[in-house]
């Protein structure tokens, strides 16, 4: 198991998604995000089940910068409840790894 993850959340809109990568990244909470768009999502909501297009980011840092990114999530999302979950990186190549790590570290962002 590495201290890495990987943090998935949707949104309801392509351009928000752009501008939560942007913003992750460029505050180096995240060291890369993707987006993988559209998908479909199906869950309970207002005592209903709901269907909606969204769109999924997948955004790779460490356990470390975990709050921070959620908190720069929540400060950018529409949503009143936002999916924002991680889940570990339990292997990698040490390079990539290693990359994660220097890119996210909150010396960089100096």
């Amino acid at each position: 198991m590495t201290d890495c993850i990987e943090v998935r959340v949707t949104v309801d809109s392509r351009e928000l998604a752009d501008q939560m990568c942007s913003a992750v990244v460029g505050r180096r909470l995240a060291a890369a995000a993707q987006v993988v768009a559209p998908i479909v999502s199906t869950y309970w909501w207002g005592g209903e089940v709901q269907r909606a297009d969204e769109w999924l980011l997948l955004m790779k840092t460490t356990v470390e910068r975990f709050e921070d990114l959620a908190a720069c999530v929540r400060e950018l999302h529409s949503y009143e409840v936002p999916e924002v979950v991680a889940v570990p990186l339990v292997a990698g190549t040490a390079d990539y790894l290693e990359w994660i790590r220097r890119e996210t570290s909150p010396e960089s962002s100096v």
